[in-house]
């Protein structure tokens, strides 16, 4: 097997999942090749981008002449006489998207790509379809948060994703819910893996003795719910408990939330420190007494599925807080693997921080259990061989007789 791997950049500095997944594939021998839509934007990436050695293609970004993409089309004609027909599919699909579905067609026949997998059910999973509908290539994909739940999608396009996929991967059991109840995803269609850690990267550090920091990563975008945590800090400031909390990222509301930390007279307790690179997060969550993941719902429908950085304090010994947005049920248990916080409520989150900041045998407790959870359901080699096995399936054909009554 030889497995393209469809991405809308590489690399991404919050995209450490599909990294981890990549290695692993490496790991088991799997022939992988990354296909990326556009170039990398970021000014950080993860340390462990050096370990990946599948080579990466740019896929040809504007789609600005008619007369190279009529030579290419026919070029792929000659290959696959299909295109024709295949590209009147997809209406709906951008000049962009189906140039570089072309071109990924002309990298399948020339490279003997036997399988497509995309991350997130977007742009990429777009060019994978098309690319398959060309080549009969089987495709998968993994749907993740915005993808499935922002209010701006095309939900009859991403309905037509599903239902042409060999079988598509989402990271949660609320996900599976969710698109079985609301998009009416066939269950035989879905299966849920959960993204995964290499556990060797993610020495577990006991956090019985830490100082009374408070640490949160992510971009600076309303799902996060920062706003929030920043008003639980006004909150604890006022209690007077001797605190100090990082904010790690960003992102859109950058300025908003640094007017709300001056607003509030925060700045002795709560600093902003943009992006860092993976090596420096570790530490600084080593650091950390309390890691926050305040996540919320945002207006217009977006949501985190389940957050990686989560994960990975969790795996490294900093008890965490969050809220029951999702997925982050299945791996914070109220008081037994970390503290959930009621979102949208920054009084619910104070209450839980302090606890955690007050309270070292609890915040060992929650960090031993933690830990073993992770290593259970997260051992990324464990759940990449289970993705592998989602690229062999063969979906049940029905018999002839029940085909006679269709």
């Amino acid at each position: 097997m030889r497995v393209a791997y469809i991405v809308k950049r590489y690399p991404r500095y919050s995209e450490t999942f599909i990294v981890n997944e990549i290695l692993a594939h490496e790991r088991s021998g799997l022939d992988v090749r990354i296909y990326a839509l556009l170039p990398p934007q970021d000014s950080h990436f993860q340390d462990i981008i050096s370990r990946v050695r599948a080579p990466v293609t740019y896929l040809t970004a504007k789609a600005e002449r008619a007369s190279p993409f009529w030579k290419l089309q026919k070029n792929v004609a000659a290959k696959y006489p299909s295109v024709w027909s295949a590209l009147g599919m997809f209406p709906e699909a951008s000049a962009r998207e189906v140039l570089q579905a072309l071109e990924l067609a002309s990298f399948i026949h020339k490279k003997r790509i036997t399988h497509l997998h995309a991350h997130f059910a977007t742009t990429s999973t777009t060019v994978a379809q098309i690319a398959s509908a060309i080549t009969s290539v089987p495709y998968t994909f993994t749907a993740h948060a915005k993808d499935i739940f922002h209010n701006d999608n095309n939900f009859d396009v991403l309905k037509e994703k599903f239902s042409h996929s060999k079988l598509a991967i989402t990271v949660s059991n609320f996900n599976v819910r969710y698109l079985g109840e609301e998009l009416h995803i066939s269950p035989e269609k879905i299966k849920k893996i959960y993204n995964g850690l290499n556990l060797t990267d993610f020495l577990f550090l006991s956090p019985f003795q830490r100082p009374m920091k408070v640490c949160a990563i992510g971009r600076l975008v309303e799902k996060k719910g920062f706003s929030d945590l920043i008003s639980a800090c006004h909150i604890l400031k006022n209690k007077q408990i001797d605190f100090t909390c990082e904010i790690i990222g960003d992102g859109e509301l950058k300025s908003s939330l640094e007017q709300q930390i001056k607003a509030l007279d925060l700045t002795n307790y709560v600093v902003m420190s943009g992006s860092l690179p993976q090596v420096e997060i570790k530490q600084r969550l080593h650091q950390s007494a309390v890691f926050a993941a305040p996540c919320v719902v945002g207006v217009d429908g977006n949501r985190d599925g389940l957050p990686t950085v989560l994960l990975e304090s969790m795996a490294l010994g900093t008890p965490c807080v969050s809220t029951s947005v999702t997925g982050i049920p299945e791996v914070i248990t109220d008081n037994e693997t970390g503290l959930l916080a009621k979102q949208n409520d920054p009084a619910s989150l104070a209450s839980a921080i302090e606890t955690l900041l007050l309270n070292s045998e609890l915040r060992l407790k929650l960090a031993n259990n933690a830990r073993q959870l992770i290593e259970q359901k997260f051992d990324i080699d464990i759940n990449a061989e289970k993705i592998r096995q989602c690229f062999e399936y063969q979906p049940l054909k029905p018999s002839i007789s029940e085909e006679s009554t269709l």
